[in-house]
């Protein structure tokens, strides 16, 4: 099971070329064997803080995002669901901790705690290199069919 989660890895990170994820530089660098946990991690530079020198939440947001909509897209790829799309519809982030202008990674841990035919709850927690949780965020998809 080891080589086929690493293809979808494989897969995730090559999809994201011309798009937000890759300006954003997200790297997706884990995926549980049962397909629930995805983890992406993002630089800590300063292009993501605000004029006042700490992490910009817009920036939390769109790892969170990033890394939860991900995960479900996996999940419709593994059950072949090859028509389908994933759209987000809702998102609502607490921001638990600032950071102030400094190098780092960010890391978002994606997990799927509900996978309905047609919606999935994600939960994602966006944590910093020393495991500090800076958000926590919840994330509805919704998987339609691609017309």
């Amino acid at each position: 099971m080891r080589k086929r989660t690493q293809e979808l890895l494989n897969q995730l990170n090559d999809l994201k070329k011309n798009t937000l994820i890759n300006i954003m530089q997200i790297q997706f660098i884990f995926l549980s064997n049962q397909l629930d946990t995805l983890i992406a991690k993002m630089p800590i530079n300063s292009k993501i803080f605000q004029p006042f020198g700490f992490l910009h939440g817009g920036a939390t947001i769109i790892l969170a995002e990033s890394v939860g909509s991900s995960i479900s897209f996996i999940n419709i790829i593994n059950e072949k669901k090859n028509n389908f799309n994933v759209f987000s519809i809702e998102i609502s982030t607490n921001h638990i901790r600032s950071i102030k202008i400094r190098k780092g990674i960010l890391f978002a841990k994606a997990k799927i705690f509900h996978k309905g035919s047609i919606l999935h709850f994600i939960q994602v927690h966006i944590y910093d290199e020393k495991e500090n949780l800076i958000s926590f965020c919840k994330l509805t998809n919704i998987i339609i069919p691609k017309k």
